[in-house]
């Protein structure tokens, strides 16, 4: 299975980057391959590929602000959670993807 996201918080710092590093250390736990773009206060970083996002069954998205460019995630199965919840049940989250994969 592959995953790909983008995190993002109201203030662009610490949750965004915990979010995005919880996800992929859960991703990593389970074998299942996670790509995460982080949108911060200094703009964003590793961002997605379209061969990323072909390639991915699920695309998880922070709600805790707008999210640029969502448009590339049109036609795929796409997951939304607050970045705090993200950083508190990233397993869970993997472990429900899977079942839903």
């Amino acid at each position: 299975m592959k995953i790909v996201g983008v995190t993002s918080c109201p203030s662009g710092v610490a949750h965004t980057y915990m979010a995005a590093e919880a996800l992929q250390k859960a991703g990593k736990d389970k074998g299942i391959e996670v790509h995460i773009e982080t949108q911060g206060a200094s703009g964003a970083d590793d961002t997605l590929t379209k061969d990323q996002i072909s390639a991915a069954d699920f695309v998880v998205l922070t709600n805790d602000t707008s999210i640029r460019g969502t448009d590339r995630f049109k036609g795929k199965k796409v997951v939304q959670m607050s970045a705090t919840k993200i950083i508190e049940k990233a397993d869970a989250l993997m472990n429900k993807l899977e079942k839903m994969a």
